[in-house]
């Protein structure tokens, strides 16, 4: 128990970002916002969703440790969330009524947290100059 709560208290807003992407993906209904009409908004969201919440896995990650550890990086704040994504569209395909499972929104998902990986190897090696 001490150790998911030092987690959460070392990353707590990664957990939001991740409980909010759990929340969002299994939501029984899509809510209405004005930008439905933009050409693959759904795509954006994903992409900006899983990058946003990798960015964030970095940053709080190179905030709270001096020196970084790049098998974890990888395995907690690459591979990790492409996993649970992969695992969020299974979910939708075949354990809800009302949202369906995609390829292109896994693969969204998993540009958006490359994306998030590149801005922290970019974070990292500017800090590691400064």
């Amino acid at each position: 128990m001490k150790k998911s709560l030092l987690y959460i208290k070392r990353y707590p807003l990664s957990v939001v970002c991740i409980v909010l992407i759990w929340v969002l993906s299994l939501m029984p209904f899509f809510p209405e916002t004005p930008f439905d009409d933009v050409r693959f908004i759904d795509k954006w969201t994903h992409l900006v969703m899983y990058g946003g919440t990798c960015s964030v896995l970095w940053t709080e990650y190179l905030r709270s440790h001096t020196q970084y550890n790049k098998v974890k990086l990888f395995l907690w704040a690459w591979l990790a969330p492409i996993l649970m994504s992969g695992v969020l569209e299974l979910l939708q395909e075949y354990a809800t009524n009302t949202r369906s499972g995609e390829w292109f929104d896994f693969a969204a998902n998993s540009l958006g947290v490359t994306l998030g990986a590149v801005f922290g190897l970019l974070l990292a090696a500017f800090r590691t100059r400064h």
